[in-house]
């Protein structure tokens, strides 16, 4: 059996960022038939601890996506 831990942080809003840490788990199994035995891996991942990191509210905050030019910015932000 090995067990790893994994983390990932993910954007959520202006200000706030998910926190998730999983437990991953990968154990090698043997099935026993009259026959043959047959060895497999299973793995599975196990959400161990999820948090919501709050940040500071900006002041302002500007979306300039899908601009076209430097004049088309500074047309907006004037």
């Amino acid at each position: 059996m090995e067990t790893d831990l994994k983390s990932e942080f993910l954007a959520k809003g202006i200000n706030q960022t998910l926190h998730r840490v999983y437990l991953q788990v990968s154990c090698e199994i043997a099935i026993l038939t009259p026959f043959e035995t047959i060895s497999q891996t299973v793995a599975n991942q196990v959400l161990f601890m999820e948090n919501v990191i709050i940040g500071n509210v900006p002041d302002t905050y500007y979306n300039l996506e899908g601009m076209q030019s430097v004049d088309d910015t500074l047309n907006v932000l004037q």
